[in-house]
């Protein structure tokens, strides 16, 4: 929860209804039989919308290797459903609790070492893909894998009329994750520029939040 719309969402429960969905918006990525293994990274909450992609990888009969990152072993869910459809799946939490101790650059830097890669796919926070993408950018001693990233940055009109979803790409070029992505090539992004912009609501979100509470608290 970090504003009066995710707060609202949290109070949902089985059976609720919400007015409107827009969507699916942009594009996504292809589903088909690769030379070899698929990476699949999920981080926290990114964790749910990987389980799809997976499955639908595997039933068109590709090898799937899965990462799954958390801060703590509580904050972990879907490990059985990833488990089902990955041929390996691998655990990390940052303070040890489950799994590897340690960020999920370090197994998957294994995974590339080991054996050759046709794709990465990481969803997760942000500095989370950022350094996924430098893993795989192939500007160290590794080799250079194909990577996407999904972007979740703020969406409104979910047309790009409005501009706020838009990030910078390393070529200087500007996109809009509700029509170019939100799956995109993970080396183009300028993820140092869209982190900073991440932050720009904080302090909106926040104003939001109280003033809610002191509604409610009325």
């Amino acid at each position: 929860v970090v504003g009066k719309s995710t707060k609202l969402l949290s109070h949902l429960e089985l059976g609720d209804k919400i007015l409107d969905v827009v969507g699916p918006l942009g594009n996504d990525i292809h589903i088909k039989k690769y030379e070899y293994p698929v990476v699949i990274i999920g981080g926290g909450v990114g964790i749910a919308p990987c389980y799809p992609q997976a499955k639908e990888l595997k039933e068109a009969g590709n090898k799937v290797i899965s990462i799954l990152g958390a801060r703590n072993t509580g904050l972990l869910f879907w490990k059985d459903k990833m488990s089902s459809v990955s041929d390996e799946i691998i655990i990390c939490t940052d303070d040890g609790s489950e799994g590897m101790k340690g960020v999920v650059t370090v197994p998957l830097t294994e995974i590339i070492k080991r054996e050759k890669i046709s794709i990465v796919i990481a969803i997760g926070p942000l500095i989370m893909m950022k350094f996924v993408a430098l893993t795989t950018n192939g500007s160290g001693d590794l080799p250079k894998v194909k990577t996407f990233v999904s972007l979740n940055t703020i969406m409104i009109d979910g047309t790009g009329m409005c501009g706020g979803c838009r990030f910078s790409t390393l070529d200087g070029g500007v996109q809009f994750a509700c029509v170019d992505g939100p799956d995109v090539d993970g080396h183009i992004v300028d993820f140092n520029n869209l982190l900073k912009r991440a932050n720009r609501f904080i302090d909106q979100e926040k104003e939001s939040l109280e003033c809610y509470d002191e509604e409610c608290r009325a």
